[in-house]
Parts: structure tokens; C-alpha cells; sequence
């Protein structure tokens, strides 16, 4: 779609509606997560050993899935459209989470979190369709407007999912998910308005493949890196994720509202996030989105560095606080420098390899982190992402010279 037809284009209407739609769908993936190791408890005679394996397959079974699934469900967005692939999303994952609250045994489940990667990609087409149809020069303030969506929802599941699992029942709680996404997909299916020119299967054949995708792209070095820079940030995210609330209980010293305490550092960064993405996404619109993405990098690495050395459960909040600020800076501004240097034939192929990227941070975080922590204590968790986050921003600053350029003279 060119500028004057995206100009004409419903896009304010589609943000409002996917930010919405995102927010359901945020809340729905999250709101099982804090008890699914005690539902994985329930369905057998476990040690606790086993229950902390199966625990982490069935995790991670989602994750694998969506890597390999995503690039596939991207080429057929670019034929069929991406409204019809929310749809398809949605309502996919609807009868898995109905059919998870019905299993018998862990194996049952493994399976079923793997149906759920199957039918994944809500979120990444939604931000395939608001890229595609949003002006460009909106399109950093969008896409950062559109993540808060799914963030605000991702923050609120886990205190909701919990309530929900406490005042009925776990089985009931995926019933109630279901439903939340059978939601979102109707208010997909009814209220955003997709103008959309497919792609021939022809121009498809021509283009199979991660190298078939590169070769329509003029820079096809920095969609490489900006890929894996997608990766190295969701890696270090997930790393933490783990370990945060132990590492609080080591803070507090075993004594007082541990799990309440270690709740709100939780929600900490998604709160900054929500203010900060926006306006951060706004600001790269003007002044130039490499040198968001650069400077996010930098603070990043600054924050959570001390994060491994503190003695204050004061400082931690302090300090997580401000890495939703980095947050805000990272994935936004990644996924608009893919927009921006996208042609509209590969929205949707190169947002569903993006989620692949972010599918294999999420694996290969959870990973290190239990690892790490396992080995070496929570501490080294911390400095291990910032150290990471270094070596990203190397790779993008000595590998593409285009952001280098832009972040002295931008």
C-alpha cells in the first residue's frame, strides 16, 4: 500500500481496535502462566524434580512451535490477509486453551501447549496489519502504542489468572482464557477494516525461504540483524523471568509478604513500559529510530548491571523500574525499523520471522537463566544480560553502519 492510500486508510480505527484485541489476548496468555506448574502437579504422582521438568517442557513446548510454525502462517498472511490470520489465531488458540482444562495426564498437556504454538501469531499480525496499513511517519508512535496493549495485558494476567484459579478452579481458568480469546477474535473479525493486496503464489515461489525474503529487501544485512537483535533482547528478558521472584525471596531474607513483594517487581517494568513506548516511539518518528534503539541499548546495559550487585529490595523495584524504559526503546523501535525498511509484499513474512526470533529468546532464555542461576547464583543472571545486551549492541553498531550514521547525525 503507498502513502496516500495509508494516509486514507482506517489505521486510528484498527489501533484502537487491536490495542484492545491485544490487551484480551496479553491477558489470556499470561493469566495461566503463575499456576500451570501446580496444574502440571495435579496431573500425576510427581517428585519435585519431575514436576520442575515437565514443568519446563511444557513451557517451553509452546515456543518451539511458534519458531518453526511462524514463517509459514507469514507467507500465507501475505496471500490471505492478516485479518483473516488474527482471526485464525484467536479462535485457534481458543480450543486449545478449552481443550487444556479437559487433559487427563502431562503428556496430554505437552501436547495441547504445543497446539497453542501452532495456532500462534495474534500479536505479531496484529502488528504486521497496523504496520502495513499505518502512515510512516506514524508508524514508530503506532507500534509503540500497540505493544502497550499487549504489555498492559500481559501485567494484569498473571494477578487475574490467579484470582480467577483461587475463587473457581485451574480447569476453569482455561475455560475462561478460551473464552477471552473467542473475544478478541470476534472483535477482529467484526470491527478492523483491512484493505489488502495479496500476493501471487507465483511471486511467493520466487521468494520461498529466509533467502527468498532478503533478496526483496535493499538492506538485507540490517533485517538480518535487526532479527537477531530481536532474539539477544527477548533472551535476556526471559532469563530474568525465572529467577526474579527467588531472587527477591533472597533479598528479603526468607522473611515477610515475599510473593506480594516479588508480584510488584514483577509488574514493575511493564508499567514504565506503558509510559514510556509511546512517547519513545514518537520521538524516534522525529528524530531518527536507530538512535532510540542505540541509546535503549546503552541504558539497558547500564541498568541492569547494578541489578546483580544490590542488597535493597528498594533498589531492585528502583531499577526494574527503569528497564520498561529500555523495553519501550528495544522491541518498538526494532519492529519499526523492520517497517520502515519493508517492502509492503513482506510485512507479514518478515513480522512472522521476527516472532520466530523472539519464540527462540524466549527457549533459549529460560534456558540460560535457570542454568546460570543454577551454577552460579541469581546475581550472575543479571550481569550475563547485561553482557549480552553488549554484545547486540556491537554486533549492530560494527555490522550496520546506517544505524551508526544516524546515531551521530540523526
Amino acid at each position: 500500500m503507498d502513502e496516500a492510500h495509508r494516509e486514507k486508510s482506517p489505521w486510528k480505527r484498527n489501533l484502537y481496535v487491536l490495542w484492545g484485541c491485544t490487551f484480551i489476548a496479553g491477558i489470556a496468555f499470561s493469566e495461566i502462566m503463575p499456576f500451570m506448574s501446580l496444574y502440571v502437579s495435579e496431573l500425576g504422582n510427581f517428585t519435585k524434580a519431575q514436576v520442575s521438568f515437565y514443568s519446563g517442557v511444557v513451557y517451553a513446548a509452546t515456543f518451539l512451535v511458534t519458531a518453526i510454525v511462524s514463517p509459514m502462517w507469514g507467507a500465507l498472511a501475505d496471500r490471505k490477509g492478516r485479518k483473516v490470520m488474527l482471526i485464525r489465531a484467536s479462535f485457534g488458540m481458543a480450543v486449545a486453551m478449552c481443550l487444556m482444562g479437559l487433559v487427563s495426564n502431562v503428556l496430554e498437556l505437552m501436547a495441547l501447549r504445543a497446539l497453542q504454538g501452532l495456532f500462534s501469531g495474534f500479536i505479531s499480525n496484529a502488528q504486521a496489519l497496523i504496520a502495513s496499513q499505518t502512515p510512516r511517519n506514524h508508524s514508530g508512535k503506532a507500534l509503540g502504542t500497540l505493544v502497550t496493549g499487549s504489555t498492559s495485558g500481559m501485567l494484569m494476567g498473571p494477578i487475574i489468572g490467579g484470582a480467577l484459579a483461587e475463587i473457581f478452579s485451574i480447569r476453569m481458568t482455561f475455560f475462561i482464557t478460551s473464552g477471552l480469546l473467542a473475544v478478541a477474535g470476534s472483535l477482529s473479525a467484526t470491527l478492523v477494516k483491512e484493505y489488502f493486496v495479496p500476493v501471487t503464489k507465483e511471486k511467493q515461489a520466487k521468494q520461498h525461504g529466509i533467502s527468498g525474503l532478503l533478496g526483496q529487501f535493499q538492506n538485507p544485512r540490517l533485517i538480518i540483524v535487526l532479527l537477531l537483535s530481536t532474539m539477544f533482547v527477548q533472551l535476556g528478558n526471559t532469563s530474568i523471568a525465572p529467577i526474579i521472584s527467588l531472587y527477591v525471596k533472597q533479598l528479603m531474607h526468607n522473611n515477610g509478604p515475599i510473593a506480594f513483594v516479588a508480584g510488584i517487581i514483577a509488574a514493575l517494568p511493564g508499567i514504565s513500559n506503558i509510559l514510556a513506548a509511546p512517547r519513545l516511539g514518537e520521538y524516534g518518528d522525529s528524530n531518527g529510530s536507530s538512535k532510540v534503539l542505540m541509546g535503549g541499548y546503552l541504558f539497558a546495559m547500564i541498568m541492569y548491571l547494578p541489578q546483580g550487585f544490590v542488597t535493597s529490595i528498594w533498589i531492585l523495584g528502583a531499577l526494574r523500574f527503569l528497564i520498561g524504559i529500555s523495553d519501550g526503546a528495544l522491541f518498538p523501535t526494532i519492529q519499526t525499523l523492520l517497517t520502515k525498511n519493508s517492502p509492503a509484499t513482506a510485512t507479514s513474512a518478515i513480522f512472522s520471522w521476527n516472532q520466530s526470533f523472539q519464540a527462540l529468546g524466549n527457549m533459549f532464555g529460560s534456558l540460560l537463566g535457570g542454568t546460570l542461576a543454577g551454577l552460579f547464583g541469581y546475581n550472575t543472571v543479571f550481569i550475563s544480560t547485561a553482557c549480552l545486551l553488549m554484545v547486540n549492541f556491537l554486533m549492530l553498531w560494527f555490522t550496520e553502519p546506517s544505524l551508526r550514521f544516524r546515531l551521530k547525525r540523526a
